[in-house]
């Protein structure tokens, strides 16, 4: 079939360094579903022919070629993690358009992941290398940002109807359904009991697909949508009166998290088996939760009595100390426990969010002062810009909280400097004065800080009255003193 492209290919191949001649040679290979090998090679050891051919072509070099095919990965994927970076640390905070926004669909038509697409064409191996890639990088860096490009690049091939790569990937079917999940932001019943199908085939001898399925589930799109429906369904529970124990759907949640958060254990040390849950999880974590629930509501209902029945209730303040050791020694609660506040905080529940704010200076592996986290977390906050005028919050929130790890971590210095930018003209002038004081880069710090910093300085030095103001109006408020522009710029 192929053998007049052949026999025109012999011809012509020694002539291809003729600009002439060079596009017909280029376009033969590219019509040739396997170029001999000998040709290959020639093309591979010249850099301007080897740019100069097809994709189809270079498929053919790369399969057995894996160096070369990294070299050509790598700088997409430093790429990728940089642009999700970018989102996670963008000056634009909202509460309406997060880093979560974004639809799996949407997410797809990324640049990086349509090149991948498009380089890995349906060709499994090359399907295969990549997805080794991803792996090592995740295991190296333990950087999430790999595992959704595992599930977008799989759902983008799945856009295209490759049949050639999604059959073989045993993850196909169940990514397909976790990925309608996250496009809900909820995992209904339906879903879970096909959710729960795959987990529970995961036939004997095939538990090393757990491993990719764990990977699945580690991206931070996945958990999010996990945590989201955990927290849906605990409020359910309180309404129906039933323990958490006594809920299959919210078992399985658990079960996905668990297996999510277990990815890099899994792959680290590749023993491929579901994480086991432990009992208090259940039986005293999560009903802790619900009773903060139940406190809300009282409170509520509380406040709506007519107040000859009764002296004001002050709101419950304590936290259970039970609580705390949770949020530092067990990855999952801390997880659940995490997106917990950021639910109080998006329904502008201050009372709460005071309550369980100091719970988060010590928490696993230092999650509270993740990016995903503080992203969540500044956007929220803006909800509840009108606090920020009031001593208490501020020195609750800032000196509290955030502060206690500027000094240690650079991402959590951006992050403060980023809500000040956004809500500054919310914040008491003696405050922000102490706080412009407290978030003064070092020496050690970064551009990014340093940039975020003089921004926030100019801000400050436009809001203040010009001298001919002030000797015209005297103004009540304390004018904000000057802070100079470090000069390490």
């Amino acid at each position: 079939r192929y053998k007049k492209l052949e026999d025109l290919l012999e011809k012509s191949f020694s002539l291809v360094k003729m600009p002439s001649i060079q596009p017909v040679v280029m376009c033969v290979m590219k019509h040739l579903p396997k170029v001999p090998e000998k040709k290959l090679k020639l093309v591979m050891a010249d850099k301007d022919l080897y740019k100069a051919c097809a994709v189809e072509v270079k498929r053919q070099i790369w399969q057995d070629n894996q160096a070369l095919f990294g070299d050509e990965v790598s700088p997409l994927l430093k790429q990728y993690i940089l642009e999700k970076e970018n989102i996670l640390f963008t000056n634009d905070i909202s509460v309406l358009q997060n880093f979560f926004s974004p639809s799996p669909k949407t997410r797809r038509q990324g640049e990086v992941v349509q090149k991948l697409t498009q380089m890995i064409g349906k060709n499994v191996k090359l399907y295969d290398m990549v997805l080794q890639f991803l792996r090592t990088l995740f295991l190296r860096t333990r950087n999430v940002h790999y595992c959704t490009l595992r599930a977008e690049l799989l759902m983008s091939l799945h856009d295209l109807e490759i049949s050639e790569i999604c059959t073989v990937d045993p993850c196909h079917k169940f990514t397909w359904c976790l990925d309608a999940c996250i496009r809900e932001k909820f995992v209904d019943n339906k879903r879970a009991r096909e959710l729960q199908g795959f987990l529970d085939g995961v036939k004997k001898g095939q538990e090393q697909v757990l491993g990719d399925l764990s990977m699945i589930l580690c991206d931070p799109f996945a958990i999010n949508t996990l945590a989201l429906s955990t927290i849906r369904h605990l409020h359910d529970l309180v309404g129906q009166d039933t323990l958490p124990r006594e809920s299959p759907d919210l078992l399985l949640l658990l079960r996905m998290l668990s297996l999510g958060q277990g990815a890099w254990d899994m792959i680290d040390s590749q023993v491929f088996k579901e994480p086991k849950m432990e009992a208090e999880l259940i039986t005293k974590f999560l009903p802790m939760l619900m009773s903060f629930v139940v406190d809300d509501h009282t409170f509520n209902v509380d406040q709506k009595l007519p107040s000859e029945e009764k002296g004001p209730i002050p709101y419950p303040s304590a936290i259970p100390e039970a609580f705390t050791k949770f949020l530092q020694e067990n990855r999952i609660a801390c997880e659940i426990g995490l997106y917990y506040i950021l639910h109080i905080t998006k329904q502008r529940n201050k009372n709460a969010f005071l309550r369980l704010l100091p719970a988060l200076v010590e928490t696993f592996s230092d999650l509270a002062f993740s990016d995903i986290f503080l992203h969540l977390l500044t956007g929220n906050l803006t909800l509840l810009g009108d606090e920020f005028a009031l001593e208490e919050f501020c020195t609750s929130l800032f000196d509290g909280f955030f502060l206690t790890a500027c000094s240690r971590k650079e991402n959590v210095h951006r992050h403060v400097l980023r809500l000040l930018l956004h809500l500054h003209h919310k914040v008491a002038p003696a405050k922000l004065e102490s706080l412009q004081k407290a978030l003064e880069p070092t020496k050690q710090s970064g551009e990014a800080v340093k940039e975020l910093y003089n921004q926030l300085t100019e801000k400050l030095e436009l809001r203040k009255p010009s001298p001919a103001e002030v000797t015209e109006t005297p103004s009540m408020e304390l004018p904000l003193p000057t802070v100079p522009t470090p000069a390490s710029r």
